[in-house]
């Protein structure tokens, strides 16, 4: 993004305005974080462009940044189209996730790709229990010496996921040391977002599950809303996401309470 710009103040009003709009068909997202520190000028400036560009359709608004028109955030995508996207992203994630666990603990996953990869890296431990609602995480661990338990419940074939009443139920009853969440859609106001009703009500049941709740979701995610809220950000105790979180956002997390690690 920083390659061969000119200083923000060396542009005219609409070659400023024209290199974001690039920026956002090129990327899919522009922060104002990022775009401010790029261009040397303020934040209120930016926003100010972004809200000219949303006004003609060129872009969606977002808290701290804009989209590009037309990737919704309200897109149930499936396992497999989420699982490149910032794939590096999850690896490192996933690895700092890995670290927070000790043996012996009861780990709460639910279903997505970071929390597949967080999977992955569970599988160097000795004695584990991993409840999950995901059946793509529970073949993860087969042959591994984890014991693992399914919520059982109504299967939403494009995420893998278990969802419904008796996913609910089982939940009520479980106990688990850590829970690693993965969403789609992170207001740092707001909180934790899903595009799918059912998951948000599943997730939901994860959270009041948990002694410590550990929010796993890349930066891209702090850029947008979803359907469905799961918790407000109170509910939860750690965020594990990319280097490329702006300082503001951290600042927000931070101030509420939440411990934030980048990686």
């Amino acid at each position: 993004m920083k390659a061969n710009t000119k200083s923000g103040s060396d542009m005219l009003i609409d070659e400023r305005r024209n290199h974001m709009l690039n920026l956002i068909q090129r990327d899919g997202r522009v922060l104002v974080s990022e775009l401010s520190d790029t261009l040397g000028i303020s934040r209120i400036t930016i926003r100010k462009d972004l809200d000219y560009l949303e006004s003609k359709g060129l872009a969606q608004r977002t808290h701290g940044g804009a989209l590009s028109p037309q990737g919704s955030t309200l897109l149930d995508l499936s396992l497999q189209e989420k699982e490149q996207k910032q794939f590096k992203e999850k690896q490192r994630i996933a690895k700092a996730a890995a670290s927070l666990v000790e043996e012996g603990q009861c780990i709460l996953l639910d279903s997505g790709t970071t929390t597949t990869a967080i999977a992955r890296e569970l599988r160097r431990f000795s004695h584990l229990t991993v409840i999950t609602n995901a059946i793509n995480i529970a073949t993860e661990l087969v042959g591994t010496d984890c014991e693992i338990i399914l919520t059982g419940g109504t299967l939403r074939k494009n995420s893998f996921s278990l969802v419904g009443p008796l996913a609910e139920d089982v939940l009520s009853e479980m106990h688990a040391d850590i829970l690693f969440l993965g969403v789609d859609g992170f207001d740092v106001k707001a909180g934790l977002m899903t595009p799918n009703l059912l998951e948000s009500r599943v997730n939901r049941a994860m959270v009041n599950a948990a002694t410590r709740v550990v929010a796993v979701c890349d930066s891209t995610k702090f850029i947008r809303r979803s359907l469905a809220l799961i918790v407000p950000p109170k509910a939860i105790h750690t965020v594990i996401t990319d280097d490329q979180l702006g300082d503001e956002d951290v600042e927000t997390l931070t101030s509420a309470g939440i411990e934030v690690i980048r990686v």
